[in-house]
């Protein structure tokens, strides 16, 4: 297999039956990168999918993006994931549409390049807040409807590979994923017994819109050469994300409790801590990259 058919292969869908007919998932953070992408995959995979986040007019217009790229139609609905009321109206809204939620993906996130001593505790606890707040207000809400109900159901987290080895200039990110990955093992032990299984994905560099740009603007980028540091040399396309998060959701992983699977290239183990190397960035080069992040240039 020569290398433009096998980049061809990684782009394609894993799965091209509907694994998930009659199946309803719910995606935070769904309206913008991964979870975009998930959603769409998972709407051709014959899923009810659900897609929540703060912003409800960005849900809407995914929403009909998605509609014109797949022909089936997500349900928007508008959540802070900070906020536990608001978790549990988004899981009553679902039942009440789909009569059941058999999965979750807990993806809502936020974080910001800086060095920790220039954050205020409120900017910490915005990140923190979203991140592991946010995915344990949903996670129990649904896991206890769950349990109540005698349902079966399967989550998946989103994390980071620094969840495990820490990373500086993200401090923020990496307290609150390592404690989303702790979650995820501890509970999928403790839930087991009810028919529930919890997963995690880390991947490493995938290019979003918006994200990508505030963790790794110009003055980042010209210091760290992001490909040379992945020894597969390349992103992730955000197929392949796809492909592993339906595979960790279905049936075919019915035996797969309390992994996390890392899919960055070799990445963090070429160097761990994704963000170690700036250091190498001057005072005024942090505080052009703070303008940038608060949106002042």
């Amino acid at each position: 297999m020569n290398e433009k058919t096998m980049m061809l292969q990684y782009q394609k869908p894993m799965f091209e039956n509907k694994i998930f007919i009659d199946k309803t998932i719910i995606i935070t953070g769904g309206g913008t990168g991964l979870g975009r992408s998930m959603a769409k995959y998972f709407l051709t995979l014959g899923a009810n999918v659900v897609i929540a986040s703060r912003k409800l007019e960005v849900l809407e217009n995914t929403v009909n993006e998605l509609y014109q790229e797949t022909g089936v139609k997500a349900l928007a609905l508008a959540c802070d994931v900070r906020n536990y009321k608001e978790v549990e109206d988004v899981i009553h809204q679902t039942i009440a549409k789909y009569g059941a939620v058999d999965a979750l993906v807990n993806n809502a996130a936020g974080n910001f390049i800086s060095p920790t001593e220039r954050l205020s505790h409120k900017a910490i606890d915005i990140v923190v807040d979203i991140v592991l707040k946010g995915t344990y207000n949903f996670t129990l809400a649904l896991g206890k409807h769950w349990i109540d109900s005698k349902n079966k159901g399967c989550m998946l987290n989103i994390v980071t590979t620094y969840a495990w080895t820490g990373s500086s200039f993200v401090v923020p990110s990496s307290m609150a994923k390592a404690g989303v990955l702790a979650l995820t093992r501890s509970l999928a032990v403790e839930w087991a017994k009810y028919g529930i299984r919890i997963n995690a994905i880390a991947p490493g560099p995938f290019p979003t819109e918006g994200a990508w740009t505030r963790l790794f603007p110009e003055e980042v980028s010209s210091k760290l050469n992001l490909k040379e540091r992945i020894p597969l040399g390349r992103f992730g396309h955000h197929q392949e994300l796809a492909n592993l998060a339906a595979y960790l959701l279905s049936d075919f992983a019915a035996y797969v409790n309390g992994e996390v699977v890392t899919i960055d290239g070799g990445e963090w183990l070429n160097g761990a801590g994704e963000f170690n190397h700036l250091n190498e960035l001057s005072s005024e080069e942090w505080d052009n990259i703070e303008k940038k992040v608060r949106g002042k240039s």
